[in-house]
């Protein structure tokens, strides 16, 4: 496994637990506010507009608690509508358990349990009204209603990754491809360049066509030996549809006249056969 990749997932695997750290944040600051305004409108239910709603606390994760400064009656009914209205509009989950404590004894004197689908909800002794005295209520969301952004990011992520490794490899593969090396070889008074399509001659470049280059490659591998004219044009006119005969004559004509300068090296037709390169 390369450093790139590795990399490339430690920095994919810490953007996620941001981003998951982050959403949990939003939602949890959301809650809050949320939860404040319900303790306020309570405690508007029961005229009082100066007592104040104590900071909303998050117990566990999704679970939260709502106190107040002084006593207070809890109407069921009252409670059930502030609780769906205000999360609602602050599109809180829709599954969620309330639970209404006595101060003193920390038991629940009222609880139930509201869901999406509203049949599936359990709700005891909506009329019976709760005396005045020193509650507080838990609040434990029981799933997240919205779609968790962390979701879409850490697949935009991993899709980012993927490119970007695939870019590099494609990009490192055609390098490979593309750059010329320097292995020539020595033809005479030349030395030939088949990576660079090109001969050099006394620091003179003369340059090839790929057809020109392919076919010299041939004739320097088999130096002094008679290559026959089928094997010629299917090794380089094989993946061009129709081969046309004068095709090869025309271009062992154009080689022969850019190895002119060196009489150490013929191009020699062999009459029926094919050509030969010969080397003194």
């Amino acid at each position: 496994m390369s450093k790139r990749f590795v990399l490339y997932i430690g920095v994919f695997i810490v953007a996620l637990q941001l981003t998951s750290c982050s959403f949990q944040n939003d939602f949890t600051e959301k809650a809050k506010v949320s939860l404040r305004n319900v303790g306020h409108e309570l405690l508007l239910i029961n005229q009082d507009s100066t007592s104040l709603v104590l900071p909303v606390k998050e117990l566990t994760k999704n679970k939260f608690q709502i106190s107040f400064q002084d006593s207070l009656q809890i109407q069921p009914d009252s409670l059930m509508l502030v609780a769906k209205r205000n999360f609602i509009k602050a599109k809180l989950p829709r599954d969620y358990r309330i639970e209404v404590k006595d101060c003193g004894h920390n038991e629940v004197v009222y609880s139930y349990e509201m869901k999406r689908s509203e049949e599936n909800a359990i709700v005891p002794c909506k009329g019976r009204l709760l005396p005045a005295n020193c509650y507080f209520l838990e609040v434990q969301f029981l799933e997240k209603e919205e779609s968790n952004p962390f979701v879409f990011y850490g697949l935009f992520l991993l899709i980012f990754i993927v490119s970007i490794l695939a870019f590099f490899r494609k990009r490192k593969n055609n390098e490979s491809e593309v750059i010329p090396t320097n292995n020539s070889l020595n033809l005479g008074i030349y030395k030939f360049y088949p990576e660079q399509n090109k001969l050099i001659k006394e620091a003179v470049e003369i340059p090839l066509s790929n057809k020109e280059c392919e076919l010299l490659a041939l004739f320097t591998n088999q130096p002094n030996e008679v290559i026959k004219r089928e094997e010629l044009m299917k090794k380089i006119w094989e993946d061009n549809g129709v081969v046309v005969g004068r095709s090869l004559d025309t271009y062992v004509s154009k080689l022969r006249k850019k190895l002119k300068d060196d009489s150490s090296i013929k191009i020699t037709n062999i009459h029926g056969v094919g050509y030969k390169l010969e080397i003194d």
